[in-house]
């Protein structure tokens, strides 16, 4: 799963990826749809070029994301591994007992928004609506979401970026 900062893909960015879309492909990537329809690996190519706010790369804000993934690990989720980029975060998860994925994401959310606003005075709409998600089916691509959100800040030319765990257990 992917989630990002509100902002963090400028509108027009987004627009210039709906029209490669509907150059490339003849089809029209529906305008209301945020990036839902976007090339996912054109969204992660721009996300890691550090468009908008850059909230999670202040430490104290990171560190507060990463408290509210391990909060509930083996309890609502099984976190896998995850990555706190400077204006996204990657989690590989599987829900445990009778949560959602919208629920989960939800209580990530809105508690790290409110300490985000409360405690460091970020001001206006902290985390994007959408969110991007994929199912994995089999351990092949279970293996390959791993090593990409390991290997997401090495990508994106963060050097001893310290905001990435890895658990396989």
């Amino acid at each position: 799963m992917t989630f990002r900062l509100a902002g963090s893909l400028p509108q027009q960015l987004i627009g210039e990826m709906r029209e490669r879309v509907q150059q490339n492909h003849g089809v029209r990537a529906n305008a209301g749809s945020g990036v839902a329809r976007l090339p996912v690996v054109e969204v992660e190519k721009a996300l890691d070029a550090g468009h908008g706010p850059k909230h999670l790369a202040r430490p104290e804000v990171a560190a507060v994301v990463a408290s509210a993934l391990r909060a509930f690990d083996g309890i609502r989720y099984k976190l896998f591994a995850w990555c706190i980029m400077p204006n996204h975060v990657h989690v590989v998860f599987q829900p445990l007992g009778d949560r959602g994925l919208a629920d989960i994401l939800h209580s990530w959310k809105s508690f790290t928004a409110r300490e985000a606003q409360r405690k460091f005075g970020i001001n206006g709409a902290f985390w994007q609506r959408e969110y991007y998600d994929h199912w994995i089916r089999d351990e092949e691509q279970f293996l390959r979401a791993v090593r990409y959100v390991e290997q997401n800040p090495a990508r994106a030319g963060l050097e001893e970026w310290r905001w990435v765990e890895v658990a396989l257990r």
